[in-house]
């Protein structure tokens, strides 16, 4: 069972660092395996009932990504600033 489905009453409770996170990936890597063995083999039913835990585990990396970011990164006061601070692509700045 995936660790994303915690009780009820642990919701909150339970601490996201490092090794949850590293536990997730490792989790996510080894149902990719499974999916992708279950494709081989022809069997479907099994493969969407894992890339459903996939789809929660990914989901819920991404929401804690977005908490962390939102947490973390620096305000921008105006948006000609962030367009200087674009390094070039292929010798073009992008839209002015």
């Amino acid at each position: 069972m995936s660790i994303v489905f915690v009780p009820k009453k642990l919701r909150g409770k339970v601490e996201i660092n490092q090794e949850t996170i590293q536990r997730l990936l490792d989790e996510n890597d080894q149902l990719i395996r499974c999916i992708t063995e279950y494709m081989q083999k022809g069997r479907a039913v099994e493969c969407v009932q894992y890339q459903q835990i996939l789809h929660r585990n990914i989901v819920y990396l991404a929401t804690l990504a977005d908490a962390s970011h939102d947490t973390t990164a620096p305000s921008v006061s105006s948006s000609s600033s962030t367009s200087a601070s674009i390094p070039p692509v292929n010798g073009h700045r992008g839209p002015s």
